[in-house]
C-alpha cells in the first residue's frame, strides 16, 4: 500500500516508523530538513521537503498513486487543507489530525467527507476518552471498547490472591458456568515474552494477562483477580492542556467531582469560565503543600497531563504515596512507556500510539473496523466485520485451520456480545475481535478478506 505522511512531528515520525515495519510504501512530506533527515536515516522510506499544501509537492509524492493520505503536522488548518487537496489529486482515503474536538463532534452536520476528508483525528480527544474509560474500569490497567461496550479489553496484572494463579486456562473457565471472559495474551512477569494462551497455558503470579468481556465479565474478573471493586468519584487533573481541559469536561458530564490544577493564571481564569462544574486551582502542581492544601489523599484518582512527561512521573509518584488509588500520566517519551508498572504508575498513556492505533485499521486487509496495539505487548487486536464470502463464513471455529499464534476473543451479533468457543459458528455480518501475534497477521486477514 502507498501512504503519503504530512508532518514529520513526533506523530508522523512515529506513524511512519510502525507503517515500515509493515512493508508498506511510505512518503513523509515536512517542511523541516533536519526532521526529514532523521527519518531517513532511521527509517526505510522516502522523505520530500516541501508544503503538504503545495499541489507540485503533492504530485512529486505521486498523490494519485496514493491508497492513504495522513496529514498530522501541528497545523490544524495545514491538515484540512492538505486533505482536501490530496483527495481531488487522486487520493483514495484521507485522514486529518485536528485539534478542534468541536469538528469530531459535528462531523456528520459539517459533512467533512464532502469536502474531501474520509476521517478526522484528534489525539487529544482520543487520550481524554481513554482516561474516562481507564477510570470507568477501575482495577483494570488497559481497557479498550468494542460496539460501545458489548465487548471490552481489559488488562490487569495477576496478584497472589488472584483465584487463577496456578489454574490452567481450561481450569479457570470452569469456575463458572456460563463464560463472559476469556484470556487472549499473556506476558510473563519480568519479560516480553508474549504467548496466545490455549487451554492447558497455565497462569502464574505476576503475570499481565488481557482479557476480552462480554457484559458481566468484568465483574467476575475481580472477583478472581482478588481485587476490591472501589468507585472512583474524586478526581484531580494536573494540567490544563487541551487534554486536561477535555478530560475535565468529560468526567464532569459524566458527574465525576473534579479538580484542576493549572499553573498560569490567565488559563485557569479561562478553565474556570468554560468548565464551572470543576474547581480550577491556579498553583504549582509540582508543589506538595499545594497538593495537600486540595486534600490529595481524599482522591481516588489522580491525572496528569502537563507538556512535561517527567512532571506527570513524579507528581503521579507523589499522588500514589499519598493514598491515591489509580494514577494516570501522560508520557511522550516511549521510553517510559515500556516501564509503565515497574515505575509503579498503574497507567501510562501516550498521544502517539493511541493515535497510530486508530489509524492503523485503515492499512489492514479485509473489513477492520477497529484495531489496537496492545501496550507493551507484540500483538495487536483486531476487528472484522465477516463477509458473506469470506473463507470463515459458516464454519465452526473448531474446523478452522486457524493459526495457533492468533485467537478468537469475541463475536458481536446483533449487537449482543459473545464469547466464542470451538464449537461456535461465525456467520456473515458478525464483527469478530481476533487477537494475533504479527508473525500471523496476514495469514489471518486472509479468513476475513
Amino acid at each position: 500500500m502507498k501512504i503519503i505522511i504530512a508532518g514529520a512531528g513526533e506523530v508522523g515520525f512515529h506513524l511512519a516508523k510502525l507503517l515500515s515495519y509493515e512493508s508498506q510504501e511510505i512518503t513523509l512530506i515536512d517542511t523541516k530538513k533536519d526532521s526529514l533527515s532523521y527519518a531517513g536515516e532511521h527509517l526505510d522510506i522516502k522523505t520530500i521537503k516541501g508544503d503538504a499544501t503545495s499541489i507540485a509537492i503533492l504530485r512529486e509524492a505521486r498523490i494519485e498513486k496514493a491508497e492513504l493520505f495522513i496529514a498530522v503536522t501541528s497545523s490544524e488548518s495545514i491538515n484540512i487543507t492538505a486533505s482536501v487537496i490530496a483527495k481531488q489529486l487522486g487520493a483514495k482515503r484521507t485522514i486529518a489530525r485536528i485539534s478542534n474536538t468541536e469538528f469530531i463532534d459535528n462531523k456528520e452536520t459539517v459533512g467533512f467527507s464532502k469536502f474531501g476528508i474520509d476521517e478526522l483525528i484528534s489525539p487529544e480527544s482520543l487520550a481524554a476518552s481513554e482516561i474516562e474509560l481507564l477510570l470507568n474500569q477501575y482495577g483494570f490497567n488497559d481497557t479498550y471498547e468494542f460496539e460501545g461496550g458489548a465487548l471490552t479489553m481489559q488488562g490487569l496484572r495477576l496478584s497472589r490472591t488472584a483465584t487463577f494463579v496456578g489454574k490452567t486456562v481450561k481450569e479457570a473457565a470452569e469456575l463458572y458456568s456460563e463464560l463472559h471472559f476469556i484470556p487472549i495474551v499473556i506476558q510473563r512477569y519480568g519479560t516480553q515474552y508474549t504467548i496466545i494462551p490455549r487451554g492447558d497455558t497455565i497462569f502464574k503470579e505476576g503475570d499481565k494477562v488481557v482479557f476480552i468481556t462480554s457484559k458481566g465479565g468484568d465483574d467476575e474478573l475481580f472477583e478472581l483477580s482478588g481485587k476490591v471493586k472501589v468507585d472512583i468519584k474524586n478526581v484531580m487533573i494536573l494540567g490544563g492542556s487541551q487534554i486536561g481541559y477535555k478530560t475535565a469536561k468529560d468526567l464532569c458530564a459524566s458527574k465525576f467531582n473534579v479538580k484542576l490544577v493549572e499553573s498560569k493564571k490567565t488559563v485557569a481564569e479561562d478553565l474556570a469560565e468554560d468548565l464551572p462544574n470543576a474547581l480550577i486551582i491556579c498553583g504549582d502542581g509540582r508543589n506538595v503543600e499545594i497538593l495537600e492544601e486540595e486534600n490529595i489523599s481524599e482522591m481516588d484518582a489522580f491525572i496528569s497531563v502537563t507538556g512535561n512527561s517527567e512532571t506527570n512521573i513524579m507528581s503521579c509518584l507523589l499522588a500514589k504515596s499519598k493514598g491515591v488509588k489509580k494514577t494516570i500520566a501522560l508520557v511522550e517519551n516511549m521510553d517510559y512507556y515500556q516501564l509503565s508498572h515497574s515505575i509503579g504508575i498503574d497507567t501510562l498513556i501516550n498521544k502517539k500510539l493511541l493515535a497510530a492505533n486508530n489509524i492503523f485499521r485503515y492499512i489492514r486487509k479485509g473489513e477492520v473496523v477497529a484495531m489496537t496495539k496492545l501496550t507493551n505487548m507484540n500483538a495487536e487486536l483486531l476487528e472484522f466485520v465477516v463477509k458473506p464470502d469470506s473463507k470463515i463464513t459458516n464454519k465452526l471455529i473448531k474446523d478452522l485451520n486457524f493459526p495457533r499464534s492468533a485467537i478468537f476473543g469475541g463475536v458481536i451479533r446483533d449487537g449482543n456480545g459473545l464469547i466464542p468457543l470451538g464449537s461456535f459458528k461465525i456467520e456473515s455480518g458478525d464483527r469478530v475481535v481476533v487477537c494475533c501475534l504479527p508473525r500471523s497477521i496476514s495469514e489471518v486477514e486472509t479468513f476475513f478478506s
